[in-house]
Protein backbone atom coordinates (compact mmCIF):
# COMPACT_ATOMS: atom_id res chain seq x y z
CA UNK A 1 0.00 0.00 0.00
CA UNK A 2 1.04 3.30 -0.71
CA UNK A 3 1.41 5.52 2.50
CA UNK A 4 1.44 9.53 2.17
CA UNK A 5 1.65 10.57 5.76
CA UNK A 6 2.24 14.55 6.38
CA UNK A 7 2.34 16.52 9.16
CA UNK A 8 -0.58 16.01 11.41
CA UNK A 9 -1.99 18.41 14.08
CA UNK A 10 -3.27 16.14 16.32
CA UNK A 11 -3.23 12.15 17.31
CA UNK A 12 -7.03 11.89 16.35
CA UNK A 13 -6.37 13.65 12.63
CA UNK A 14 -3.35 11.61 12.14
CA UNK A 15 -5.62 8.28 12.82
CA UNK A 16 -8.58 9.92 10.65
CA UNK A 17 -6.34 10.41 7.67
CA UNK A 18 -4.79 6.88 8.15
CA UNK A 19 -8.02 4.82 8.48
CA UNK A 20 -9.51 6.63 5.51
CA UNK A 21 -6.51 5.35 3.30
CA UNK A 22 -7.14 1.92 5.08
CA UNK A 23 -10.44 1.80 4.13
CA UNK A 24 -10.09 3.31 0.56
CA UNK A 25 -7.67 0.74 0.13
CA UNK A 26 -9.09 -2.84 1.59
CA UNK A 27 -13.01 -2.82 -0.31
CA UNK A 28 -12.96 -6.48 -0.04
CA UNK A 29 -12.28 -7.09 3.23
CA UNK A 30 -14.57 -4.85 4.40
CA UNK A 31 -17.19 -6.04 2.31
CA UNK A 32 -16.35 -9.06 3.76
CA UNK A 33 -16.88 -7.89 7.08
CA UNK A 34 -20.07 -6.72 7.01
CA UNK A 35 -21.09 -10.29 5.37
CA UNK A 36 -19.78 -12.12 8.62
CA UNK A 37 -21.47 -9.88 10.04
CA UNK A 38 -24.92 -11.15 9.57
CA UNK A 39 -23.87 -15.05 11.03
CA UNK A 40 -20.96 -14.06 13.72
CA UNK A 41 -21.45 -11.77 16.31
CA UNK A 42 -19.09 -8.60 15.03
CA UNK A 43 -18.25 -11.00 12.36
CA UNK A 44 -15.90 -12.56 14.22
CA UNK A 45 -15.58 -16.00 15.85
CA UNK A 46 -11.85 -15.01 17.58
CA UNK A 47 -12.17 -11.36 19.80
CA UNK A 48 -8.24 -11.11 19.33
CA UNK A 49 -8.18 -11.09 15.18
CA UNK A 50 -10.55 -7.74 15.28
CA UNK A 51 -9.43 -4.24 14.96
CA UNK A 52 -11.25 -0.80 13.52
CA UNK A 53 -12.61 -0.10 11.57
CA UNK A 54 -12.24 -3.91 10.27
CA UNK A 55 -10.06 -6.23 9.81
CA UNK A 56 -7.87 -7.67 6.54
CA UNK A 57 -9.02 -11.05 5.73
CA UNK A 58 -5.99 -13.11 4.64
CA UNK A 59 -6.58 -15.03 1.71
CA UNK A 60 -3.29 -17.32 1.56
CA UNK A 61 0.07 -17.18 3.39
CA UNK A 62 3.47 -19.18 2.42
CA UNK A 63 6.65 -19.06 4.61
CA UNK A 64 6.97 -15.51 6.23
CA UNK A 65 4.62 -14.08 3.84
CA UNK A 66 0.36 -13.55 3.97
CA UNK A 67 -1.13 -12.24 1.48
CA UNK A 68 -4.77 -10.37 2.26
CA UNK A 69 -7.93 -10.99 -0.29
CA UNK A 70 -7.28 -7.73 -1.54
CA UNK A 71 -4.02 -8.96 -2.89
CA UNK A 72 -1.76 -6.95 -0.12
CA UNK A 73 1.49 -8.23 0.98
CA UNK A 74 2.46 -8.81 4.52
CA UNK A 75 5.98 -9.58 5.97
CA UNK A 76 4.22 -11.80 9.03
CA UNK A 77 5.95 -10.47 11.99
CA UNK A 78 2.75 -11.52 14.27
CA UNK A 79 3.94 -15.13 13.82
CA UNK A 80 -0.13 -16.36 14.97
CA UNK A 81 0.53 -15.19 18.50
CA UNK A 82 3.67 -17.00 18.90
CA UNK A 83 2.01 -20.59 17.34
CA UNK A 84 3.40 -19.85 13.86
CA UNK A 85 7.06 -20.37 15.37
CA UNK A 86 7.74 -22.39 12.02
CA UNK A 87 6.06 -20.05 9.56
CA UNK A 88 3.40 -20.93 6.84
CA UNK A 89 4.41 -23.75 4.28
CA UNK A 90 7.86 -25.47 6.00
CA UNK A 91 8.60 -28.37 4.16
CA UNK A 92 9.42 -30.19 7.24
CA UNK A 93 5.80 -29.61 8.60
CA UNK A 94 3.88 -29.78 5.89
CA UNK A 95 5.37 -33.39 4.65
CA UNK A 96 4.69 -34.20 8.06
CA UNK A 97 1.23 -33.47 8.08
CA UNK A 98 1.08 -34.66 4.11
CA UNK A 99 2.10 -38.05 5.34
CA UNK A 100 0.01 -38.30 8.79
CA UNK A 101 -3.32 -37.71 5.98
CA UNK A 102 -2.50 -40.07 4.06
CA UNK A 103 -2.76 -42.75 6.65
CA UNK A 104 -6.02 -41.47 7.81
CA UNK A 105 -7.39 -39.26 10.26
CA UNK A 106 -9.77 -39.21 13.36
CA UNK A 107 -8.60 -42.89 14.46
CA UNK A 108 -10.46 -42.84 17.70
CA UNK A 109 -7.39 -44.85 19.47
CA UNK A 110 -3.74 -44.28 20.65
CA UNK A 111 -1.15 -43.35 17.04
CA UNK A 112 2.30 -43.82 17.15
CA UNK A 113 3.38 -39.99 16.86
CA UNK A 114 1.67 -39.07 20.51
CA UNK A 115 4.27 -41.51 22.15
CA UNK A 116 6.87 -39.78 20.22
CA UNK A 117 5.95 -36.15 20.90
CA UNK A 118 5.55 -36.48 24.57
CA UNK A 119 9.17 -38.37 25.01
CA UNK A 120 10.30 -35.16 23.21
CA UNK A 121 8.52 -32.97 25.48
CA UNK A 122 9.49 -34.72 28.71
CA UNK A 123 12.99 -34.62 27.83
CA UNK A 124 13.03 -31.02 26.88
CA UNK A 125 11.28 -29.07 29.79
CA UNK A 126 12.39 -29.80 33.30
CA UNK A 127 9.27 -30.34 34.85
CA UNK A 128 7.99 -32.42 32.61
CA UNK A 129 8.00 -36.14 34.50
CA UNK A 130 4.24 -37.11 32.26
CA UNK A 131 2.60 -34.95 30.20
CA UNK A 132 -0.80 -35.34 28.54
CA UNK A 133 -2.52 -33.44 25.69
CA UNK A 134 -5.32 -30.98 25.15
CA UNK A 135 -6.49 -28.80 22.23
CA UNK A 136 -5.53 -25.35 23.62
CA UNK A 137 -3.25 -23.47 25.88
CA UNK A 138 -6.95 -22.05 27.79
CA UNK A 139 -7.80 -26.12 28.12
CA UNK A 140 -3.91 -26.95 29.83
CA UNK A 141 -4.46 -24.12 32.25
CA UNK A 142 -7.44 -25.13 33.47
CA UNK A 143 -6.72 -29.11 33.37
CA UNK A 144 -3.31 -27.72 35.65
CA UNK A 145 -5.52 -25.89 38.40
CA UNK A 146 -8.39 -28.18 38.50
CA UNK A 147 -5.31 -30.86 38.99
CA UNK A 148 -3.97 -28.53 41.67
CA UNK A 149 -6.73 -27.71 43.18
CA UNK A 150 -7.91 -31.43 43.44
CA UNK A 151 -4.16 -32.91 44.50
CA UNK A 152 -4.22 -30.04 47.58
CA UNK A 153 -7.88 -30.20 48.62
CA UNK A 154 -7.73 -26.28 48.47
CA UNK A 155 -9.30 -23.92 46.52
CA UNK A 156 -8.08 -20.69 45.66
CA UNK A 157 -5.36 -19.86 42.97
CA UNK A 158 -2.93 -17.14 42.90
CA UNK A 159 -2.26 -15.04 39.50
CA UNK A 160 -0.79 -12.18 38.45
CA UNK A 161 -2.87 -8.46 38.10
CA UNK A 162 -2.88 -8.48 34.15
CA UNK A 163 -2.21 -11.51 33.23
CA UNK A 164 -3.97 -13.75 30.76
CA UNK A 165 -3.85 -17.51 30.66
CA UNK A 166 -6.79 -18.81 28.02
CA UNK A 167 -10.22 -17.43 27.26
CA UNK A 168 -11.73 -18.23 30.69
CA UNK A 169 -9.11 -17.46 32.54
CA UNK A 170 -8.75 -13.40 31.90
CA UNK A 171 -7.12 -10.94 34.43
CA UNK A 172 -6.72 -7.92 32.42
CA UNK A 173 -10.25 -6.74 33.72
CA UNK A 174 -9.33 -8.10 37.79
CA UNK A 175 -11.15 -11.67 38.83
CA UNK A 176 -14.10 -11.23 38.59
CA UNK A 177 -14.56 -10.56 34.60
CA UNK A 178 -17.84 -12.22 34.23
CA UNK A 179 -16.13 -14.65 31.62
CA UNK A 180 -13.78 -16.07 33.56
CA UNK A 181 -14.19 -19.34 35.03
CA UNK A 182 -15.25 -19.15 38.99
CA UNK A 183 -12.37 -19.75 40.63
CA UNK A 184 -11.41 -17.87 44.13
CA UNK A 185 -8.49 -15.80 43.04
CA UNK A 186 -6.07 -13.82 45.02
CA UNK A 187 -4.55 -11.64 42.76
CA UNK A 188 -0.35 -10.52 43.40
CA UNK A 189 2.12 -7.78 41.38
CA UNK A 190 4.05 -9.54 39.11
CA UNK A 191 7.92 -8.40 40.76
CA UNK A 192 6.43 -7.37 44.02
CA UNK A 193 8.87 -10.15 46.25
CA UNK A 194 8.34 -8.81 49.52
CA UNK A 195 4.35 -8.18 48.80
CA UNK A 196 3.59 -11.52 47.05
CA UNK A 197 5.55 -13.47 49.80
CA UNK A 198 3.58 -11.73 52.50
CA UNK A 199 0.44 -12.10 50.21
CA UNK A 200 1.27 -15.77 49.77
CA UNK A 201 1.63 -16.23 53.72
CA UNK A 202 -1.57 -15.06 54.89
CA UNK A 203 -3.57 -17.30 52.43
CA UNK A 204 -1.35 -20.43 52.45
CA UNK A 205 -4.16 -22.63 53.83
CA UNK A 206 -6.27 -22.21 50.59
CA UNK A 207 -3.77 -21.48 47.86
CA UNK A 208 -4.08 -24.66 45.99
CA UNK A 209 -1.77 -23.57 43.04
CA UNK A 210 0.65 -20.27 42.01
CA UNK A 211 -0.25 -19.62 38.37
CA UNK A 212 2.26 -17.39 36.51
CA UNK A 213 3.86 -16.98 33.03
CA UNK A 214 7.31 -16.11 33.11
CA UNK A 215 6.71 -13.26 31.16
CA UNK A 216 3.19 -11.85 30.97
CA UNK A 217 2.74 -11.81 26.83
CA UNK A 218 -0.72 -10.36 26.44
CA UNK A 219 -0.37 -8.05 29.12
CA UNK A 220 2.25 -6.25 27.63
CA UNK A 221 5.76 -8.61 27.60
CA UNK A 222 6.31 -8.06 31.08
CA UNK A 223 9.38 -10.31 32.12
CA UNK A 224 9.40 -12.00 35.81
CA UNK A 225 12.90 -10.79 37.29
CA UNK A 226 14.69 -14.53 37.95
CA UNK A 227 14.62 -13.11 42.02
CA UNK A 228 10.73 -13.16 41.96
CA UNK A 229 10.29 -16.31 40.07
CA UNK A 230 12.95 -18.04 42.78
CA UNK A 231 10.84 -16.74 45.75
CA UNK A 232 7.92 -17.90 44.50
CA UNK A 233 9.26 -21.26 44.05
CA UNK A 234 10.43 -21.11 47.73
CA UNK A 235 7.05 -19.91 48.95
CA UNK A 236 5.56 -22.97 47.20
CA UNK A 237 7.61 -25.62 48.20
CA UNK A 238 7.08 -24.45 51.85
CA UNK A 239 3.33 -24.41 51.71
CA UNK A 240 3.29 -27.16 49.75
CA UNK A 241 1.42 -24.65 47.03
CA UNK A 242 1.25 -26.08 43.37
CA UNK A 243 3.63 -23.68 41.43
CA UNK A 244 2.54 -23.57 37.62
CA UNK A 245 4.64 -21.87 34.87
CA UNK A 246 2.35 -21.24 31.98
CA UNK A 247 4.73 -21.34 29.22
CA UNK A 248 2.37 -21.65 26.27
CA UNK A 249 3.95 -18.80 25.13
CA UNK A 250 7.24 -18.90 26.46
CA UNK A 251 8.45 -22.18 26.10
CA UNK A 252 10.10 -21.21 22.72
CA UNK A 253 12.45 -19.33 24.59
CA UNK A 254 14.75 -22.05 24.94
CA UNK A 255 15.32 -25.64 23.88
CA UNK A 256 13.32 -26.27 27.50
CA UNK A 257 11.14 -22.79 27.66
CA UNK A 258 11.91 -19.87 30.24
CA UNK A 259 12.13 -22.32 33.14
CA UNK A 260 14.94 -24.06 31.35
CA UNK A 261 16.77 -20.49 30.67
CA UNK A 262 16.40 -19.12 34.26
CA UNK A 263 16.84 -22.69 35.80
CA UNK A 264 13.55 -22.42 38.41
CA UNK A 265 11.67 -25.68 37.74
CA UNK A 266 8.09 -25.48 38.89
CA UNK A 267 5.45 -28.03 39.65
CA UNK A 268 3.67 -28.32 36.65
CA UNK A 269 3.62 -27.07 33.28
CA UNK A 270 1.17 -25.60 30.45
CA UNK A 271 1.53 -25.53 26.64
CA UNK A 272 -0.02 -24.53 23.79
CA UNK A 273 0.87 -22.89 20.54
CA UNK A 274 4.16 -23.78 17.95
CA UNK A 275 4.53 -26.86 20.19
CA UNK A 276 1.87 -28.70 17.30
CA UNK A 277 3.82 -27.54 14.73
CA UNK A 278 0.66 -25.02 13.61
CA UNK A 279 -1.81 -27.31 14.24
CA UNK A 280 -4.00 -26.96 17.69
CA UNK A 281 -2.74 -27.88 20.60
CA UNK A 282 -2.10 -27.98 23.94
CA UNK A 283 -0.78 -29.82 26.95
CA UNK A 284 0.10 -30.06 30.68
CA UNK A 285 2.55 -31.88 32.69
CA UNK A 286 4.55 -32.05 35.89
CA UNK A 287 5.96 -34.02 38.16
CA UNK A 288 4.81 -37.85 38.72
CA UNK A 289 3.11 -37.42 42.34
CA UNK A 290 0.76 -35.02 40.64
CA UNK A 291 0.18 -36.68 37.12
CA UNK A 292 -0.06 -40.46 37.53
CA UNK A 293 -3.58 -40.25 38.66
CA UNK A 294 -4.08 -38.90 35.33
CA UNK A 295 -2.94 -43.17 34.95
CA UNK A 296 -6.60 -44.87 33.72
CA UNK A 297 -5.42 -48.14 34.78
CA UNK A 298 -5.52 -47.28 38.74
CA UNK A 299 -8.29 -47.31 40.44
CA UNK A 300 -8.11 -43.54 42.06
CA UNK A 301 -7.79 -42.24 38.17
CA UNK A 302 -9.09 -38.94 37.39
CA UNK A 303 -10.61 -38.79 33.91
CA UNK A 304 -9.58 -36.36 31.31
CA UNK A 305 -11.40 -36.45 28.20
CA UNK A 306 -10.68 -34.45 24.70
CA UNK A 307 -11.96 -36.29 21.29
CA UNK A 308 -8.68 -34.10 19.28
CA UNK A 309 -6.28 -34.57 22.33
CA UNK A 310 -4.06 -36.92 20.61
CA UNK A 311 -5.13 -35.93 16.84
CA UNK A 312 -2.77 -37.38 14.21
CA UNK A 313 -2.36 -34.06 12.75
CA UNK A 314 -1.00 -32.19 15.47
CA UNK A 315 0.91 -35.29 16.80
CA UNK A 316 2.87 -35.46 13.45
CA UNK A 317 3.49 -32.12 12.74
CA UNK A 318 4.66 -31.43 16.62
CA UNK A 319 6.98 -34.63 16.56
CA UNK A 320 8.59 -33.18 12.84
CA UNK A 321 8.91 -29.64 14.35
CA UNK A 322 10.74 -30.72 17.58
CA UNK A 323 13.03 -33.33 16.16
CA UNK A 324 13.62 -31.47 12.99
CA UNK A 325 13.37 -27.79 13.06
CA UNK A 326 13.43 -26.13 16.17
CA UNK A 327 16.83 -27.40 17.55
CA UNK A 328 18.40 -26.34 20.67
CA UNK A 329 20.61 -24.59 18.56
CA UNK A 330 17.89 -22.87 16.87
CA UNK A 331 15.98 -21.93 19.73
CA UNK A 332 18.94 -19.76 20.77
CA UNK A 333 19.37 -18.28 17.23
CA UNK A 334 15.61 -17.38 17.23
CA UNK A 335 15.90 -15.82 21.21
CA UNK A 336 18.99 -13.81 20.06
CA UNK A 337 17.33 -12.24 17.02
CA UNK A 338 14.48 -10.98 19.24
CA UNK A 339 16.84 -9.75 21.55
CA UNK A 340 18.54 -7.61 18.52
CA UNK A 341 15.34 -6.36 17.30
CA UNK A 342 14.26 -4.99 20.31
CA UNK A 343 17.16 -3.09 20.87
CA UNK A 344 17.34 -1.66 17.56
CA UNK A 345 13.53 -0.61 17.56
CA UNK A 346 14.33 1.51 21.16
CA UNK A 347 17.14 2.49 19.73
CA UNK A 348 14.68 4.18 16.75
CA UNK A 349 12.36 5.52 18.87
CA UNK A 350 15.60 7.37 20.81
CA UNK A 351 16.94 8.60 17.52
CA UNK A 352 13.85 10.12 16.71
CA UNK A 353 12.88 11.63 20.62
CA UNK A 354 9.53 9.47 20.70
CA UNK A 355 8.22 7.74 22.97
CA UNK A 356 8.66 3.83 22.04
CA UNK A 357 9.30 1.20 24.30
CA UNK A 358 10.01 -2.50 23.00
CA UNK A 359 9.59 -4.74 25.81
CA UNK A 360 9.25 -8.68 26.12
CA UNK A 361 12.20 -11.34 25.97
CA UNK A 362 14.16 -12.99 23.46
CA UNK A 363 11.43 -13.56 20.32
CA UNK A 364 8.49 -11.72 21.62
CA UNK A 365 8.27 -7.85 21.09
CA UNK A 366 5.70 -6.02 22.43
CA UNK A 367 6.01 -2.19 21.47
CA UNK A 368 4.41 0.02 23.57
CA UNK A 369 3.89 4.24 23.13
CA UNK A 370 4.33 6.07 26.47
CA UNK A 371 7.00 8.01 28.39
CA UNK A 372 6.57 6.49 31.23
CA UNK A 373 7.89 3.02 32.23
CA UNK A 374 5.94 -0.34 31.36
CA UNK A 375 6.66 -2.40 34.60
CA UNK A 376 3.11 -3.80 35.38
CA UNK A 377 0.35 -3.89 32.63
CA UNK A 378 -1.78 -1.92 34.29
CA UNK A 379 0.79 0.46 33.67
CA UNK A 380 0.34 -0.11 29.15
CA UNK A 381 -2.81 1.64 29.43
CA UNK A 382 -1.19 5.07 29.54
CA UNK A 383 -0.50 4.13 25.61
CA UNK A 384 -3.34 6.03 24.08
CA UNK A 385 -5.49 3.45 21.76
CA UNK A 386 -5.34 6.43 19.04
CA UNK A 387 -1.72 5.80 19.18
CA UNK A 388 -1.98 1.73 19.28
CA UNK A 389 -4.44 2.05 15.98
CA UNK A 390 -2.21 4.63 14.30
CA UNK A 391 1.14 2.42 14.54
CA UNK A 392 -0.63 -0.71 13.74
CA UNK A 393 -2.39 0.92 10.79
CA UNK A 394 0.66 2.20 9.52
CA UNK A 395 2.63 -0.79 9.61
CA UNK A 396 -0.34 -3.04 8.12
CA UNK A 397 0.04 -0.05 5.00
CA UNK A 398 3.62 -0.67 4.75
CA UNK A 399 3.35 -4.25 4.45
CA UNK A 400 4.27 -5.58 8.05
CA UNK A 401 1.62 -8.04 10.18
CA UNK A 402 1.41 -7.11 13.49
CA UNK A 403 -1.00 -7.03 16.39
CA UNK A 404 -3.31 -3.96 17.16
CA UNK A 405 -1.66 -4.70 20.66
CA UNK A 406 2.08 -3.82 19.11
CA UNK A 407 2.76 -7.45 19.78
CA UNK A 408 4.92 -9.40 17.24
CA UNK A 409 6.12 -13.25 17.81
CA UNK A 410 9.51 -13.70 15.45
CA UNK A 411 9.40 -16.88 13.43
CA UNK A 412 11.75 -19.19 11.82
CA UNK A 413 10.82 -18.25 8.34
CA UNK A 414 11.94 -14.58 8.68
CA UNK A 415 15.17 -13.44 7.27
CA UNK A 416 17.29 -10.36 8.41
CA UNK A 417 16.43 -8.41 5.50
CA UNK A 418 12.89 -9.01 6.90
CA UNK A 419 14.32 -7.74 10.40
CA UNK A 420 15.96 -4.41 8.32
CA UNK A 421 12.62 -4.42 6.48
CA UNK A 422 10.64 -3.65 9.29
CA UNK A 423 13.25 -1.40 11.52
CA UNK A 424 13.50 0.54 8.33
CA UNK A 425 9.47 0.82 8.29
CA UNK A 426 9.40 2.08 11.73
CA UNK A 427 12.02 4.36 11.35
CA UNK A 428 10.11 5.95 8.37
CA UNK A 429 6.73 5.86 10.82
CA UNK A 430 8.63 7.92 13.58
CA UNK A 431 10.25 10.33 10.92
CA UNK A 432 6.47 10.97 9.52
CA UNK A 433 4.70 10.90 13.05
CA UNK A 434 6.86 12.70 15.14
CA UNK A 435 5.29 15.91 15.97
CA UNK A 436 2.10 13.74 17.36
CA UNK A 437 4.00 10.64 18.66
CA UNK A 438 6.52 13.27 20.95
CA UNK A 439 4.42 14.01 23.64
CA UNK A 440 2.93 11.03 24.09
Amino acid sequence: MNVQARINVSLQEALRETEERYIAANPLSRARQDAAARSMPGGNTRSVLYYSPFPVAIAQAQAQTLIDIDGHRYVDFLGEYTAGLYGHSHPVIMEAIAQAAKGGIVFGGPNRDEVELARLMCERFPSLDLVRFTNSGTESNLMALVTARAHTGRSHIMVMEGAYHGGVLTYFYGADFPINAPFPVVMAKINDVEGTRALIGDNADKLAAILIEPMIGSGGGIAATRDYLAMLREAATRHGIVLIFDEVMTSRMSSGGLQKKLGITPDMTTFGKYLGGGMTFGAFGGKHALMRRYDPAQPDAWPHAGTFNNNVLTMAAGVAGLSKVFTPEAADRLYDDGERLRARLNETGRKHGVPLQATGVGSIVVVHWQSTPVAQPHDTQKTPVEARALFHLNMLQRGYYIARRGFMALSLALTQSDHDGLVAAVDDYCGAYRSVLRDL
